[in-house]
């Protein structure tokens, strides 16, 4: 626990995201806190410069959900009162895997994916985070480097319209996301580079919302069709209802099939999925937006937990550590169990003791350890996702995996634990716990169904409507 007597302590984040909120409402429970953001938040669930993959489809897995629940009681809640839904997998979800298996739906559920825009997630997290007046937002403000040396970092050296100037601090977290310069800045101050990791699909996304066909505004299942990376290029997609009664688009295609920005193709290139769907849904629905694309979508991963030398005072967190492939839909729960880390480290020593930073930097790598190996577990398959094929370890744990997908999709008892993994509620070895390794060797299948289980209301509900005949 904290002295209340003692003088404040001073933390400095790096990045008004999602992660950089969460991380500043841990801190201001030992320091003064002060986030370091280049841009201007918009005030309400509104499109922000800086964050081209918001336009695309998130999902929050429930290891996410109980995370951001954690971290900021009742935010849940709060988001559900402004029109985000608490989907329950495979009750509230239509999956085809990436081998080719249409996942059987519960009717009772213990997972649950949060359903909204990445707008709407940002602005009800900054505005709970921000109600805290331990926390300060300096917006239009630019981290130029860290202040400090190899020991110890002290603060960071800013720069807001013509002015430059120093933010001193006992702790300073990087939140900066994919494009942050932590490596760059602790190359400066005279440590050793960090080893880094890309995988990268090629794989661009196109997104676009709709307007809710029919009677399918309130409770529509997400539809999800995997693209299968032994099967290039790889295509999938996937309709996320979100607030407001609409759907949330997102096709995507890897080198030699990736969809265009061209309004008239989306459709067209929807119906070169796997399975049709998809496209069927959309025949009868209303575009509300233009395509957007974006191309940003490789796995990159850097390993700072592993670095033979660490500066106390900073540490790295979300997507500065390791951005994914966003098809997968875990760097968001990622990003909430790394800020809890930082809190269960913050309860056991101060921010400020030694050996605070490289004791985060550890524990937050477990649950991106997690992310990535679901994430590059199937893009390393692509052709030229990287510099070097598989190895066979990767190709073993992949064959692995498909087994125990086509499991899950025989298997309610099976499929449950691989929704554990899924969900970022368990880590990838609950796959080869003994029980798991019967249920995929031994356990009773059921045979795969031949198409998506929609139910009949479901169907209907997007059906072509039925011209009126005129009366004589």
């Amino acid at each position: 626990m904290s002295d209340p007597t003692a003088a404040r302590r001073t933390a400095v984040v790096i990045g008004g995201g999602m992660t950089g909120m969460l991380a500043a409402s841990v801190l201001a429970d030992h320091a003064d806190v002060t986030v370091v953001e280049r841009d201007v938040l918009p005030d309400g669930p509104h499109p922000r410069k800086g964050l081209p993959q918001a336009r695309h489809a998130h999902v929050l897995w429930s290891g996410g959900v109980t995370a951001l629940d954690e971290l900021l009681p009742g935010v849940v809640a709060r988001l559900v009162a402004h029109g985000a839904r608490k989907a329950r997998i495979m009750t509230d979800l239509v999956s085809k895997a990436p081998s080719g298996q249409w996942f059987r739906r519960f009717a009772h559920s213990r997972h649950v994916n949060l359903l909204c825009s990445r707008d709407l997630l940002d602005a009800v997290i900054r505005a709970r985070v921000l109600e805290d007046r331990r926390i300060t937002l300096l917006p239009r403000t630019e981290a130029l480097s860290l202040e400090g040396d190899a020991g110890r970092v002290r603060g960071v050296r800013t720069r807001s319209a013509d002015t430059t100037g120093t933010l001193a601090a006992d702790l300073v977290v990087d939140a900066s996301g994919r494009a942050g310069r932590a490596p760059l800045w602790l190359r400066t101050l005279g440590l050793p580079p960090v080893r880094e990791r890309t995988v990268d699909a090629g794989l661009v996304y196109a997104s676009r919302v709709y307007r809710a066909p029919g009677s399918t505004a309130d409770g529509y299942p997400v539809v999800n069709v995997q693209a299968d990376p032994r099967q290039a290029p790889g295509r999938g997609g996937i309709i996320v209802p979100v607030e407001g009664g609409r759907w949330l688009v997102t096709l995507s295609g890897t080198r030699g099939g990736e969809p265009t920005a061209d309004n008239d193709a989306f459709l067209a290139f929807a119906r070169t999925l796997p399975h049709p769907v998809i496209a069927d849904l959309l025949a009868h629905a209303e575009p509300e937006t233009d395509v957007v694309t974006t191309r940003s979508t490789a796995n990159k991963r850097r390993y700072y937990e592993k670095a033979a030398r660490w500066p106390e005072g900073f540490t790295v967190l979300g997507d500065a550590v390791a951005g994914y492939n966003p098809v997968y839909g875990h760097g968001l729960a990622a990003s909430a169990q790394s800020v809890l880390a930082l809190r269960d480290v913050l309860r056991r020593q101060p921010l400020d003791a030694p050996g605070t930073a490289r004791r985060v930097q550890r524990a937050a790598a477990r649950p991106v350890d997690h992310a990535w190996s679901l994430a590059v577990g199937q893009d390393v398959f692509y052709p030229g996702a990287g510099d070097q094929p598989p190895t066979r370890l990767e190709r073993t744990l992949a064959a692995f995996v498909d087994r125990a997908v086509d499991a899950g999709a025989r298997n309610p008892r099976a499929l449950r634990v691989l929704l554990d993994v899924m969900s970022m509620e368990a880590p990838p070895a609950r796959l080869f716990r003994p029980d798991m390794l019967a249920l995929v060797c031994l356990g009773r299948k059921k045979p795969l169904l031949d198409g998506p289980p929609l139910t009949e209301r479901e169907r209907r509900a997007v059906a072509a409507p039925t011209p009126r005949t005129s009366s004589t």
